[in-house]
Formats: structure tokens, sequence, C-alpha cells
């Protein structure tokens, strides 16, 4: 009897400790989730400064905490770097539709003075000017966004990069040699990728590019422009990006060239770099995968 007594009496009270003690623990371990929870709520795509607390505990909600600071450190990035894409992409079509819109009103307002075929020819530049710009920022978008891979076959790296010269500039020669190289790679893409290297140097040199390709799978482009400052090696591939005057002969582009060509290296495990030990101008070299195999012809 008294076993019975001291059983009713101390289980109960023993049930109560412990639920007690369970409730202490549990809201002490789940203090900083309610911390963090509360933070996350109070995030908005505007306010993304914000980060959560990280307990000073070292368990695995100290863990969550900093990854979840790792992330909003990422979204913070590219939230940044999408602003600054749009804000750049507006004023490079702000530009031509200005030049557009003054042309067409100074030709109302002067019917007698028009001259249509010079303003045809104006309008048709800045209109081609403006859907290149347009062709790229879909390029890089779609680039951006794909979860794929480029679209491989084996392709001759010679025979693309003599398809990739179309730029023309009076006064410029180009040459195409090297081998034929036969790489596994996206011919559309990397057609674009060395054209762009091309138009780049076509609009800076002073009489010669040269585009070359090797047995590595290497393709350089070499100009006799005023050349590209060492300091700004790694600058001139950032989107929107253009030297100064000193490395522009007319029209300058949008400055997306280079940053596609890295980009589709790079996607093709390869990637564009600036050769800073040239003297003589610029010479960007295009790395891709290994190449399947090569054989010797000059073209």
């Amino acid at each position: 009897m008294a076993l019975v007594a001291s059983l009713a009496v101390g289980l109960p009270v023993t049930v109560l400790v412990l639920c007690g003690v369970v409730w202490w623990v549990v809201g002490r371990t789940l203090r900083p989730v309610a911390a963090i929870q509360r933070q996350v709520a109070a995030i908005s795509g505007v306010d993304l400064g914000r980060r959560v607390p990280e307990p000073s505990t070292g368990d695995e909600i100290a863990q969550l905490a900093r990854l979840m600071n790792d992330m909003l450190d990422r979204l913070e990035s590219a939230a940044a770097t999408q602003r600054q894409f749009t804000s750049d992409a507006a004023h490079e079509l702000r530009s031509p539709l200005t030049r557009l819109r003054a042309e067409l009103e100074v030709d109302l307002a002067h019917p007698e003075t028009v001259d249509h075929d010079r303003t045809t020819r104006r309008v048709l530049h800045d209109v081609a000017g403006m859907q290149a710009l347009v062709d790229d920022l879909l390029f890089l978008a779609r680039h951006d966004e794909a979860d794929n891979g480029p679209n491989r076959a084996s392709v001759d790296l010679l025979a693309i990069a003599h398809e990739a010269v179309t730029a023309r500039r009076d006064g410029v020669a180009v040459e195409v040699s090297g081998a034929d190289v036969v790489v596994d790679a996206d011919r559309r893409q990397v057609v674009r990728a060395i054209r762009n290297l091309v138009d780049n140097a076509v609009r800076h040199a002073r009489s010669q590019v040269t585009v070359e390709v090797g047995r590595e799978g290497v393709v350089t482009v070499t100009d006799d422009g005023p050349g590209i400052p060492f300091a700004r090696a790694e600058e001139v591939f950032g989107r929107f990006v253009r030297l100064d005057e000193a490395r522009s002969a007319g029209d300058g582009g949008a400055g997306l060239g280079l940053a596609i060509s890295r980009g589709i290296a790079r996607a093709h495990g390869g990637d564009v770099v600036l050769d800073t030990a040239h003297v003589g101008g610029a010479r960007m070299v295009l790395r891709l995968a290994a190449p399947r195999g090569s054989a010797d012809r000059i073209s």
C-alpha cells in the first residue's frame, strides 16, 4: 500500500517535472528557429540585405542559418547584377532611339529640307544596331538560364574560323590560318564566339587582323591596334564594358561581344583570355575542350 501511495504521488510529480524539463529544452533549442523564421518573413524582394541570426551553438540549426545567409548573399548579388544589366540595356537602347526621334522630328519640322535617302540610311543604321543589341541580350538571357550544356557535335574548328570572319573595314585585312582540328562543340555558338572576337579586332585594328587555329583547340585573334592596358585585361570581358577612345574606331559596339565569347567558351569547358604578354596590339586567346584530332593544313 505504501508503494502504491508513493507511486500515486511521485509518478505524476515526476512526469510533470520531466514535461517541464522537456518544454524548457525544446523551447531553448527552437528559440533560434523562431528568430530565423521572423527574419525570413521580413525579407522581401526589395530588401535582400537582411540576414538571419546565426546561433553560436555550432549545431545543425547554426549550420542551417549559415546556409540560409549564404543563399541570401547569392540572391542579393544576382538581383544587383540583374538590376545593373537592365539599367545598362535600357541606356544602350535609349541612345539610338533618341537619335531616331530627333532625326524624324527634324524632318517633320522642316519638310522642305528633307533628304529621304539620308534619313533612311541613318534610321536603318540605328535599327540594325538596336537589332544586334537585342540579339545579344536575348542570347545572354537564354545562356544564363540554360540548364543544359551546348549541343555538341564534331566540328572542324578551322572551317568555323573561316565562317566567322564576316567583319570588314576599309584598310583592314583579315587572314585565317592554322590546322584542321576537330572538336566536340556547338557549331553555332563557337561561330558566334569567334565572330565576336574578330569583329572586335577589326573594329580596333590599324591594318591587320590574324586568326590562327592551333592543334590544341586554341584560336588566337590578333590585331595591330593600340592594345589593351594590362590593368583592364579582365575588365574588358564584363558586360557593357568599353575602353576609352584610344581603343575605339567608329562604332564601338555595345560592349557585349567579349562577354558572350567568354560565356560560350566556358560553357564548352574552356575560356577566353587576353594574352597580356603580346606586344603590338591585342591578342585574344579562345580555348575550347581538348580536340579529337588534327591534320596540318595551311589556308
